[in-house]
């Protein structure tokens, strides 16, 4: 596969267009600060208040009619940057699983395995690359929604998105496979435990009822996602000089390098690379394995293919480092935006902001209360980003709200299953969104700008399955 003249043409002139552009994309970091200033800010306006709360099932929730005002915490001047500090120890544990998972990938990198399987797999799809957009969205989906696949997707977005670079693509598509794909399963939860269970064992409904309407989400969400994705591939093929490679700018040139057959060492490597994934998923699934277990399993199976690479152990200390600084600046995107949620907390905000948003819904025509509902989930999506924490904080409210507005719970909890997860994909708070950028090398702003459409969708589609769920009096079979 060697890139010819017109295509390294077309490579510099989106290069070129790129850093035309660049000066006036807003830095993310600024952007981000900015934010925590106005949360700041919120604390002198927004009167501070709590709820109670209590343990249940292992879970700690918010007691219902428990709200009471509290003495005001207003976030000073100073307080502002030391939330940020604070916001990076919060974040510690996605902040390092993101800096190991990186630096494992780039031990993997240097051993030359990747680039030959993706050769490999590029020339065999010749002529129909475009055929990997639904096979592998259906596959990221199915694991989100059966499973919650989250903070696994990172892995594969190191993966995917130099494959789809060498089809022909950019890094958004492949970006995108991973991350909309898994997003898409996530909340439609045909059988997500860390949304859809926490929440209906919440609001006292059946675990996981309900299902066929989720499974009609499901396969309504898939089949946008996927034409969404398609038509901006084929337009890539169309005008390759929109193609933004993120950090694989070289991509193409060292695959061109690479050799056409896999070596024996390459295939051992893949081999073993392959067995990570299955430990990975027994230690998910039947051991409660999260973010630190995996962590430590990628850097000893990173440590373990540098050996089998050839790599001495200098060589395999250097390609570790190169990897993480590859997604450093993703990492500490993740510590600023978790300093929003530390101003709110301080200033004891996050429970006026559900009070008062619940107050609001009991005032809505019936016919909207479910809608409302969504609404609100979706914005404190923003300060709670984890499904089974905005579950356990708003479920016990909306639902006995739920029975007092004439909305069911199952209606509920849809309305939190979708606004949980449809904005996981633009708000910088979602670590895992963060994470991933980071990987791919794609700034949050140029993201923001390519996904809002389909955002745009994805409400439309989540507020026809509302009225349509509020029509049907949707319950618990």
């Amino acid at each position: 596969m060697q890139t010819s003249y017109s295509q390294k043409t077309n490579h510099n002139l989106s290069q070129t267009k790129g850093k035309d552009k660049k000066a006036r994309n807003i830095n993310a970091f600024v952007l981000i600060f900015f934010v925590i200033i106005i949360s700041a800010i919120l604390t002198y306006i927004v009167p501070a208040g709590e709820f109670d709360r209590v343990e249940k099932d292992g879970r700690t929730v918010v007691v219902p009619n428990s709200f009471h005002l509290t003495d005001s915490s207003p976030v000073g001047f100073f307080s502002i940057f030391t939330s940020i500090h604070t916001g990076m120890i919060q974040g510690a544990g996605i902040i390092f699983f993101v800096i190991l998972v990186g630096g494992a990938f780039g031990i993997l990198k240097a051993t030359g395995a990747l680039d030959a399987l993706i050769m490999n797999i590029s020339r065999k799809l010749a002529n129909r690359e475009l055929l990997l957009i639904p096979v592998l969205m259906l596959f990221f989906a199915a694991g989100g929604t059966l499973m919650g696949m989250a903070e696994e997707t990172i892995i594969y977005i190191a993966i995917i998105t130099p494959l789809t670079i060498a089809l022909g693509f950019d890094a958004i598509v492949g970006f995108a496979i991973v991350s909309l794909g898994a997003n898409i399963g996530f909340m439609s939860a045909i059988m997500n435990p860390f949304n859809i269970g926490v929440a209906q064992s919440i609001a006292e409904l059946p675990t996981f009822s309900g299902i066929g309407l989720r499974l009609a989400l499901l396969a309504t969400f898939y089949i946008a996602g996927v034409v969404y994705v398609y038509r901006y591939a084929k337009k890539l093929k169309t005008n390759p000089e929109l193609r933004y490679l993120g950090n694989f700018q070289e991509g193409k040139s060292k695959l061109a390098e690479a050799q056409s057959k896999l070596e024996t060492r390459h295939k051992w490597i893949l081999c073993i690379f392959l067995l990570n994934f299955v430990v990975l998923i027994t230690g998910v699934l039947k051991f409660g394995w999260y973010i630190t277990e995996i962590a430590g399993l990628f850097l000893l199976f990173g440590i373990i293919v540098g050996m089998i690479g050839k790599l001495g152990p200098n060589q395999i200390a250097d390609s570790f480092m190169d990897g993480a600084k590859e997604v450093i600046g993703g990492a500490l995107i993740i510590g600023f935006a978790q300093a929003i949620l530390v101003v709110f907390q301080d200033g004891k905000l996050m429970d006026s902001v559900l009070y008062y948003a619940s107050s609001f819904l009991s005032h809505l025509a019936p016919s909207l209360n479910a809608v409302g509902m969504f609404f609100v989930q979706l914005f404190l999506n923003f300060l709670v980003p984890s499904g089974s924490g905005q579950a356990a904080l708003t479920m016990p409210i909306m639902a006995p709200l739920s029975d007092l507005v004439g909305v069911t719970r199952q209606t509920a909890v849809l309305a939190f299953q979708l606004g949980d997860g449809i904005t996981n994909s633009i708000f910088p708070t979602a670590g895992v969104l963060i994470a991933g950028l980071a990987i791919a090398g794609i700034p949050y702003t140029k993201w923001i700008r390519w996904v809002l459409p389909f955002l745009l969708i994805e409400i439309a589609i989540g507020i026809i399955f509302l009225l349509i769920a509020q029509a049907i009096h949707y319950g618990p079979f």
